[in-house]
């Protein structure tokens, strides 16, 4: 659509120095893909297209894949429901969106590029039992949003091209639909990094 071109062109702008080549350091610039009322209408072939962009732009793209559900990986969920599981190189069962990311952009990804709500709430339940939150009542936001932003920025940092290279451009694809009352936590945490970026 427009409007991703036009991000596009942004994102290509911003990108550049004066004379038009990319700037070694660069911030990193994060793009998301979300869907509306429909789940499966194809969120990851967009994001993995939109990646395929970014590299013809020069930029080193990577990709997280959020799935709201409470499965920690998608391993155990029937392929019935939810689509093939996708095996990554680190041995670890994710989305068929994973599979598409590295194929399009030619990057290798980890399990950390697959953010679950299960994976979430085990890493708060797993501080809370260790006491990290000091014995504070833990809640949604902000302990679940700020473990959210924490986790997409530090997987956004890593390598995952051949070459080793920081990545400039991470595409975040939050899977399922916007109605479902188990995206809102991914969703509320979104919004906030948009001003922590």
């Amino acid at each position: 659509s427009i409007s991703l071109l036009l991000t596009l062109i942004s994102l290509n702008h911003s990108m550049s120095s004066h004379n038009g080549a990319i700037n070694e350091e660069r911030p990193m610039k994060y793009i998301v893909v979300t869907g509306g009322v429909l789940s499966g209408i194809g969120k990851g072939v967009t994001a993995s297209s939109i990646g395929v962009l970014v590299k013809m732009m020069g930029m080193n793209p990577t990709a997280i894949k959020i799935d709201p559900y409470l499965n920690v990986d998608a391993g155990t969920m029937s392929p019935f429901e939810h689509g093939e599981v996708y095996v990554l190189e680190d041995g670890s069962e994710t989305d068929l969106d994973l599979g598409n990311y590295e194929r399009f952009m030619d990057v290798s990804l980890t399990s950390e590029s697959s953010l679950t709500t299960g994976k979430i709430y085990q890493e708060v339940i797993e501080k809370e039992r260790n006491g990290d939150y000091l014995g504070k009542t833990v809640q949604v936001v902000p302990h679940v949003t700020d473990t959210i932003k924490n986790m997409v920025k530090s997987v956004s940092f890593k390598p995952v091209n051949k070459f080793n290279q920081k990545p400039d451009v991470c595409i975040i694809e939050l899977g399922g639909t916007l109605g479902d009352i188990e995206s809102m936590p991914f969703v509320e945490a979104l919004r906030q990094f948009q001003a922590d970026v």
